[in-house]
């Protein structure tokens, strides 16, 4: 993580400071990567438009819980980090259409392993939580 924080093979084969200063953290790639996907609601669009391309509506209507404001500003950043192709088209009125780009493709590996984990350890991680007086919270 140290010097320009770009050749970090893997976090436990990189030795850390201590502290870790807090300027290196931020200027961490992983920790900009996880502040993009660790929101509410960037890893259920990209497995979205992992699926197949959605036009905003789609979009919209597929995520029962998500505002148009949020949905509109989660594809932006989503369109400005590389990982989102957005495609208008010359219609009546003008229609919008998403999808990955090869560098937004080549995320869904690494969420996948993330899902799996999270779905093979989530009764350890309940169990814990109510041991130590902490309910599990979904967000």
């Amino acid at each position: 993580m140290s010097g320009t924080n770009t050749d970090v093979p893997a976090p436990l084969d990189t030795p850390l400071p201590s502290p870790v200063p807090g300027d290196e953290h931020e200027q961490c790639p992983v920790t900009d990567v996880l502040r993009r996907v660790g929101d509410k609601w960037t890893v259920l669009v990209v497995v979205l438009l992992g699926q197949r391309p959605h036009r905003f509506n789609e979009l919209h209507r597929g995520i029962e819980a998500i505002s148009q404001r949020m949905l509109t500003r989660t594809l932006r950043g989503l369109e400005e980090d590389g990982l989102v192709h957005r495609e208008v088209f010359a219609t009546v009125p003008p229609s919008v259409q998403y999808s990955l780009t090869p560098l937004g493709k080549s995320l869904l590996k690494p969420l996948s392993g993330l899902a799996e984990w999270a779905i093979e350890h989530q009764s350890a991680i309940a169990e814990s939580r109510r041991v130590n007086n902490r309910p599990f919270r979904r967000t």
